[in-house]
């Protein structure tokens, strides 16, 4: 069964001084600012884009990393994935940096390295961002 998740956002003003709220409409978990500041200078309290699409890829690497090690019979304890998207105004985002840690009996550091390499490829969002460099560092805990 397919699921549709749904956001939207509200924006006023020009794109230097105008500002924006995002708002989750599927999980109903709140509202959040977004400026252009937010997203090329300091986030001062607001998000940006990079910062919800770094939100999607650690969690859905997380998942799928955790399915793959699970479904070869090493099932982790704990994964800790970062995801750090790199935004240049005028060129858009020219990177993505994934970086996990995780807890998994039984396992070897090339396991893990091979397992989180297999996610970083296979995860629906890296597939959905296949345009975009993405990057992985990946240890045993």
């Amino acid at each position: 069964m397919a699921t549709t998740r749904s956001a939207h956002t509200v924006w006023e003003g020009d794109l230097l001084k105008g500002s924006g709220v995002v708002t989750f409409d599927s999980s109903g978990i709140g509202q959040q600012a977004v400026s252009w500041a937010s997203r090329a200078e300091q986030a001062n309290g607001k998000t940006s884009p990079e910062e919800l699409i770094a939100a999607a890829h650690s969690s859905c690497f997380s998942m799928a990393l955790s399915n793959g090690l699970t479904t070869g019979g090493n099932p982790p304890t704990k994964l800790v994935t970062s995801a750090d998207v790199t935004f240049q105004p005028g060129e858009g985002i020219t990177g993505i940096h994934l970086t996990v840690e995780g807890t998994v009996p039984g396992l070897d550091e090339a396991g893990f390295a091979a397992a989180a390499e297999d996610a970083k490829k296979n995860c629906p969002v890296s597939q959905a961002l296949t345009g975009t460099t993405i990057t992985l560092t990946a240890k045993l805990a």
